[in-house]
């Protein structure tokens, strides 16, 4: 698949632009803080509906506008598509003109890939971070499990609350068991999806990490999780009931779930080196990639936010090869030569993006 045409009206630091990329490469290069980085933001809002970088939709609206509007027309092997985000007060998005009722409804449309600096600290921070990249990956395939990560969320939500009603005004601590038969129902939904997931990955990820590293390094993944089956899940939830209203949340759960990687049996998070956080979330992304080609048979879009430049020539080229078929976003700070005769490169500055013809 891949994207023929991007508008963006008000989006961050544009006003209006209009963009013809190429099926295959496309290199988007210039000074820091251009804009370079927004327009990859507003293709990923295209295929997930919300942004990588701002906590509120409100804040790719640019600080002069009222509104902000993306458009992506794409294409895939049996259809074209056209996605369209209209953001001010709320949040309005449309597939082919007609507007979505449900999140879940746009995920899978364009489906997406992404590197950005900041996905080498993934290993090194909290896990929250790990299980939204596990959530995303999910979501673009299995839309449904975007549906049932939200209602648990939700529901654990309102048993927080009421953790807090029994410590503060005496509530019945009984009554815990509606919220808990929900969050088991939902609990075991996820826990199936995250499992498929987490399995997929390790079928495709030791292969690529050998040849990333050269054989020099064997990668294993460790899903972490608290959930086994949905009767002893629970009782771990009644178990810990003493303890959460104390606390006033829910200390268990599959919000607690984790991913953690072993880099020649040493676990990453602890031991890994710079060079090792990089080569393993390439190696994550890349699965990714395989995993959702075998699923829809087709490339997804690849979107490398300030991640070519950190490679050498050689390695560029043959990352590239690893990658071919596959429509690529590139931005980066100076112009790259690549081999690849199938590209278009533009130049970014001061909210305006232009072709540059090659010589």
């Amino acid at each position: 698949m891949y994207i023929d045409k991007i508008k963006i009206y008000n989006f961050r630091n544009y006003v209006e632009q209009e963009i013809k990329l190429d099926k295959n490469i496309n290199i988007f290069y210039g000074n820091n803080a251009q804009g370079k980085t927004n327009i990859v933001e507003a293709i990923y809002m295209s295929a997930i509906g919300k942004s990588y970088r701002a906590g509120k939709d409100k804040e790719v609206i640019n600080i002069n506008k009222d509104f902000a509007k993306v458009e992506v027309n794409y294409v895939k092997k049996d259809r074209e598509g056209k996605v369209k985000l209209e953001i001010s007060n709320k949040k309005i998005i449309s597939l082919n003109d007609i507007k979505v009722k449900k999140m879940s409804e746009v995920l899978g449309n364009v489906n997406i890939v992404l590197f950005n600096p900041d996905d080498i600290n993934i290993f090194k921070e909290g896990p929250s971070k790990r299980r939204r990249l596990l959530d995303v990956m999910i979501s673009q395939l299995r839309p449904a499990y975007l549906y049932n990560l939200n209602m648990y969320d939700k529901t654990i939500e309102q048993r927080n609350n009421y953790l807090k009603q029994i410590k503060l005004e005496n509530k019945n601590e009984e009554l815990l068991e509606i919220w808990e038969e929900k969050l088991a129902d939902y609990a075991e939904i996820i826990s199936i999806y995250r499992k498929e997931f987490v399995k997929k990955l390790e079928e495709k990820i030791v292969d690529i990490h050998k040849k990333i590293t050269k054989n020099k390094e064997d990668i294993r993944i460790e899903y972490i999780t608290d959930f086994t089956n949905k009767e002893e899940f629970l009782n771990l939830l009644k178990k810990n009931r003493k303890i959460d209203i104390i606390k006033g949340y829910t200390i268990k759960g599959i919000h607690r779930d984790d991913l953690k990687l072993y880099i020649n049996e040493n676990n990453l998070e602890i031991y890994g080196s710079q060079g090792q956080h990089r080569s393993a979330i390439l190696s994550i992304k890349l699965s990714e990639l395989e995993i959702i080609k075998d699923e829809i048979e087709e490339s997804p879009i690849l979107l490398l936010d300030d991640f070519m430049s950190e490679l050498d020539k050689e390695r560029r080229e043959s990352f590239l090869e690893d990658v071919k078929n596959t429509q690529i976003i590139i931005t980066c700070t100076d112009k790259l030569e690549l081999l690849n005769e199938n590209k278009k490169i533009f130049y970014v500055e001061n909210r305006n993006c232009r072709r540059k013809k090659e010589r």
